[in-house]
Formats: C-alpha cells, structure tokens, sequence
C-alpha cells in the first residue's frame, strides 16, 4: 500500500460512523510546582484536576467531546489519559498541542490555582499507544489515525468521577463553605463588580476576552448570547440563529467568535467584563468565567 491509500484509509476511518479514540499526555513540571506531588497530595487533587479540565476545556474548544479517563503516575511523569469522542475536539486538541497553546493554558492555570509565583515551566509528550505523536504533529490526520486506533481499555476512574463530579457542584455553587462569623460585607465600588466573593475590575472587554470566549465557549455558544440578548438588542429576535446559519461553515470558534464581536460593536462602552460573566453564570458556565478572569481580583 503507498502512502496515498494510507492517506485516504486515514481520512476515511476518522470522518466515518461514530468516532472514539486514546491518547496520554504525559506532563514533567519543574521541581518548584511538581503536578505529580500535588496529585498525590489530597489537599492538592482537586486543584491539579481543575487545572487540566480548564485546559482541555480551552484546547479542544468546549466542555464535550471528551472525558479523563485517569491520571497515571509515571514517576517523575503525570500522565493523563483523555478519551476523545468526537473527532473535531480531537483535532482541535492536536492543533492546540501542536502550537503550544496547550502549554500555555497549563501553565497559566496552574499559576492562578496552584498559587505558583510565575508560569509553570513545563515538558509534555503526548503518545497513544505506542506512538509518539509528538513526531509527527505536522500530519494531524495521521495523528487522529493513531489517536482512533489506540481505543480505551477502561472506564473512566472512580476518583476522576469522583472529582468531576466535585468540579461540577463547585460550578452550581453546591459545595458546602465553612460556617463563618456574620459580618457586614464593604461595598462594591462602582466600577466592579462581585464574582465568587471576590471583586474584579468592570472593565470594557479586551481582544483577549473575545479570543478566550470563542476558545472555550464550544457548543453553549448560543446559550450564552440568549443571556447577553436580555439585554441587548443587537442579540434579539432571530439574530443568533441568523449567526448560526451564517458562520456554519466556519465551526463554533467563529460563530462565537461573531456573537461577542456583535455585542462589542453594539453595546460599545458598555459592552463590560461583568456582563459577560454574568452571562457565563446564567448559562452555568463558571470555568469560563474562571478563565476568562485569569487575573488577580482587586483588594
């Protein structure tokens, strides 16, 4: 067989039937923020967990088409094996590794939640099976090819339900707080607003925001412009289906990309970070929110 039917054999088999595949992303840290020791460490599970959601949430362009399977410890390695279930997520994910995107949304997250003084420095490879798709990311449909090929061999891990399931009821708000002593709480000023008890700048969105937004917005794209649409004509009656239908081609990065661009262009001044996050909220979309303030809160 030359390489072109092997080509289309691999175009084949990932745009066919339904779609499942395997990879591990096996992560070395510097000895300063060591992932594997959080890990390892309860009081430091969940925040390495949340980490990783947020940065395949980021990558792969939503909150579907994906699950943990487990975290491995592979001493000094952390590795950690993601089925995908969608070929796009999955593609999506390969271009994100492939331009360092992912790494960088590990280490920015992991320098908010982790408490790290600066970015995580950080070495990864990304394997499935026994192939090493690290040497050939140039090739993104023989990756997928690897990827599909390399099919799960477990369900997914009880502690990784378990602290999924625990990154869910913080998004809802349903983890129980620590009773506190009743006190009387300052006021906001008016140029900020509250977001999880903590106080952050109203300030107009940025192009960071918008290219945050469109990254992780996936699927919820149209829910969260139904929230924005309360109040803003630009987003009434059948514009947000007129979006959809006119940036189909393009995919959800660019349909939600439009939405906010058109909320930014109509609302103007008024087009601020807390409306968006409130909107988030709405839509019970509170790791977003989480990464689109990937910012220290005022004082």
């Amino acid at each position: 067989m030359d390489i072109m039917d092997e080509k289309k054999m691999v175009t084949l088999s990932v745009e066919d039937g339904p779609w499942t595949g395997c990879a591990v992303l096996f992560l070395h840290s510097c000895p300063a923020v060591n992932l594997l020791s959080l890990y390892k460490d309860q009081q430091g599970k969940f925040s390495v967990f949340k980490v990783l959601k947020l940065t395949l949430t980021d990558s792969a362009g939503g909150l579907e088409g994906y699950e943990i399977l487990k975290l491995h410890d592979a001493d000094p390695l952390l590795g950690v094996e993601v089925k995908f279930e969608d070929v796009a997520a999955c593609r999506r994910f390969l271009q994100s590794y492939g331009s360092g995107a992912v790494q960088q949304s590990l280490s920015q997250h992991a320098c908010r939640l982790l408490h790290s003084p600066q970015e995580l420095a950080l070495e990864t490879q990304l394997k499935a099976g026994t192939h090493t798709l690290d040497f050939c990311l140039d090739d993104l449909e023989l990756c997928l090819q690897h990827i599909h090929q390399s099919q799960p061999g477990r369900l997914r891990d009880d502690e990784i339900a378990e602290l999924d399931q625990q990154l869910q009821s913080q998004a809802l708000g349903h983890i129980p707080q620590p009773p506190t002593l009743s006190q009387e709480e300052p006021p906001v000023p008016s140029n900020c607003f509250l977001f999880q008890k903590r106080v952050f700048e109203d300030r107009i969105l940025a192009a960071g925001d918008l290219q945050r937004f469109s990254n992780g917005v996936g699927r919820d794209w149209r829910k969260v412009g139904r929230a924005l649409g309360k109040n803003c004509c630009a987003l009434k009656g059948p514009a947000i289906d007129n979006l959809a239908y006119e940036y189909e081609r393009e995919g959800l990065y660019e349909q939600a990309y439009q939405l906010l661009s058109r909320f930014i262009q109509a609302e103007g001044r008024a087009a601020r970070l807390g409306r968006l996050v409130r909107a988030l909220e709405d839509s019970k979309l509170t790791s977003l929110a989480e990464n689109i303030l990937d910012s220290q809160p005022r004082e």
